[in-house]
């Protein structure tokens, strides 16, 4: 089992205490993958050795660190927005009872 498996918990991320469910979604959680830079995203350590963070100078481009290459479809911290975690709860079933009148039996006589 990969590490990031382990880190699951009932389909969200605890490592990010404002991280939404993905559980009745419809949706799977996505594996960390490697970029064209052969930095890993979505693993969660926000650490790569390969990171052009971990060696900055004045000649690289910042620009190079822009783009869906840098984003994690499931494992993003964009995702804990209001709006982004309002997105995710649409997207689950409800939830609760059938429709009925709490003080009227609508099944009486039916069977």
């Amino acid at each position: 089992m990969s590490k990031q498996k382990n880190m699951l918990i009932d389909k969200t991320m605890p490592h990010q205490i404002n991280s939404p469910s993905w559980k009745d979604t419809g949706i799977d959680m996505k594996e960390p993958f490697v970029n064209k830079y052969g930095v890993t995203i979505g693993d969660s350590f926000y650490n790569s050795e390969k990171s052009p963070l971990n060696h900055w100078s004045d000649e690289i481009d910042p620009e190079i660190m822009s783009g869906d290459q840098w984003v994690h479809p499931t494992n993003d911290i964009g995702w804990n927005t209001p709006e982004n975690r309002a997105l995710i709860e649409e997207m689950k079933k409800p939830k609760g009872v059938p429709f009925m009148h709490p003080d009227k039996d609508v099944g009486y006589g039916s069977d």
